[in-house]
């Protein structure tokens, strides 16, 4: 079982998701608004993902204790620190999150919205409910349910699965395609700020982040068979939603053209 495991049940949706027509359809400018106004959820909540495992694995409150592996504590503090406080092209601290808002705002879109739904979502004890009756996509919201499903369940192991082979595994190549799909165009807006973001989660999560995830995945599975096919049924279905997520984008892209302000 173990890694193997989830490998050979991820391979098919993953070349899938790898091979999206989205990263070759982002042309122009409008385009590229598009794809930065929905996927900035996906942002966010593999924000909320990698809190979910802080807040299990370490000790968040006070009076403080040791608690739980502290090679698991360290693995995951040290993904936190550069997902949360990463230095940005200016050399500020930010979260990965605020650099993508700033390069939202950067090609010309408003995130005042956007972070208005985070901060309501972020208040609600009943997420689910409030992602269902938010007036977002149903594709973002089909997105957004499927992690915040797997966060609520607590299961360590499936939460690391989600944020592994859904996220961290994943971004490198990803984001290369994109960005290679960026470079063939003639879009006209300040691609700095999104290319740095891109740029830099290509070299963490390939260098660093990628084989600490891995680590992690598997002292939390163990030489458990039943968490490791947990693990792997999560890590389907996370990249089966990504592409959904992207389904969405790509529909969105090619027949709306919504207005972005």
């Amino acid at each position: 079982m173990k890694e193997n495991t989830i490998l050979k049940e991820i391979s098919d949706v993953r070349a899938r998701l790898l091979n999206h027509e989205l990263y070759l359809e982002i042309k122009t400018d409008e385009d590229l608004k598009t794809f930065m106004f929905s996927h900035v959820y996906a942002v966010w909540d593999f924000m909320s993902l990698l809190k979910a495992l802080q807040n299990s694995l370490t000790c968040t409150t006070t009076p403080w204790i040791p608690k739980g592996n502290p090679d698991l504590r360290y693995l995951i503090n040290e993904i936190v620190l550069a997902e949360e406080t990463d230095i940005d092209q200016n050399g500020n601290r930010l979260s990965h999150y605020e650099m993508y808002l700033n390069a939202m705002r950067a090609v010309g879109i408003s995130t005042e919205n956007i972070q208005n739904d985070v901060i309501k979502l972020s208040q609600s004890d009943q997420i689910i409910k409030e992602i269902e009756s938010s007036q977002l996509p149903l594709y973002i919201k089909q997105f957004l349910t499927s992690t915040f499903s797997v966060i609520n369940r607590r299961k360590d192991h499936e939460i690391a699965a989600a944020f592994t082979y859904g996220r961290e595994d994943l971004i490198p190549e990803m984001f290369t395609e994109i960005l290679d799909g960026l470079s063939a165009t003639n879009i006209k807006t300040d691609l700095g700020p999104i290319t740095y973001y891109f740029n830099r989660h290509i070299e963490l999560d390939g260098d660093e982040h990628g084989p600490m995830a891995h680590k992690m995945v598997a002292m939390l599975c163990g030489n458990d068979p039943v968490k490791w096919q947990e693990a792997a049924q999560v890590s389907k279905e996370a990249l089966e939603s990504r592409i959904a997520l992207f389904d969405g984008i790509l529909n969105e892209i090619r027949v709306f053209k919504p207005e972005l302000v």
